[in-house]
């Protein structure tokens, strides 16, 4: 009779920790994260693995109040010498993260865009003379002018193809970054991405004013020329009055 007890009672705790797990799994989908905590704690430290794993997570992502790496990776390391295969994995992303430190940092707070400033992307402002009165000066003007309007027209179509700028993060380092350090990354590249924004508009604005000031200017100065070489004689009335001069 007694091992039949015995077994009886293992199968009804058995029963009553995966009613309980069940609980907990329904309160964190729920996302009543501090009653979730409450029953997770429970079963981790009756010695549930998967209790144990889901509490190193809401350690991990904040869940639990804020990130505390040291408790979440505690709990991994109890979770994955069971053999639990999430744990395993939480446990080589928090190595990767201790090696690949400086590139979380950068996203998080660093980068500054540089790429939209230089080689294809960086568009220096031609110069324009106050007047051009020479075809050949004209030309040039022109033709500096559409390079440049080619070059913003590229980093326009590359600024809006990297929008928003949490897209410019690499995959590889996206996946270690936690909860708080993607906020505090994603809150960096809106101010990047702005500043880079206002500037581009900024600097257009200038080069289309300063070329529409000359673009105003040489017209001006090619009509009235057109009007001067229009009223002149032509060269047959220019011989007749040369001939006219001599006959005096």
């Amino acid at each position: 009779m007694k091992p039949i007890l015995f077994c009886l009672s293992l199968f009804i705790a058995g029963s009553a920790c995966a009613d309980e797990l069940a609980d907990a799994n329904a309160l964190f989908a729920k996302k009543a994260y501090p009653e979730a905590l409450q029953k997770y704690t429970k079963l981790a430290n009756a010695g549930n693995v998967e209790a144990q794993q889901h509490l190193g997570e809401m350690y991990w992502y904040g869940e639990a109040g804020a990130v505390d790496e040291a408790k979440a990776e505690a709990w991994f390391q109890k979770a994955a010498a069971k053999g639990n295969k999430v744990a395993i994995a939480s446990l080589d992303v928090m190595k990767q993260r201790v090696q690949r430190r400086a590139d979380i940092d950068y996203w998080v707070s660093k980068y500054d865009s540089y790429e939209f400033r230089s080689g294809e992307y960086r568009c220096p402002a031609p110069r324009f003379p106050a007047v051009s009165k020479q075809n050949d000066e004209i030309d040039r003007v022109g033709s500096k002018m559409q390079d440049w309007q080619d070059c913003h027209n590229r980093f326009v179509k590359h600024l809006n193809e990297s929008t928003p700028f949490t897209k410019l993060i690499p995959a590889d380092i996206s996946k270690l970054m936690n909860k708080d350090e993607m906020e505090r990354a994603k809150a960096h590249l809106e101010q990047v991405q702005a500043n880079v924004t206002e500037d581009a508009k900024v600097s257009a604005k200038l080069v289309l004013a300063d070329f529409a000031v000359w673009r105003s200017a040489t017209e001006a100065y090619v009509k009235q020329n057109n009007e001067i070489v229009r009223n002149l004689p032509s060269p047959e009335r220019q011989s007749d009055t040369e001939s006219r001069k001599s006959a005096k």
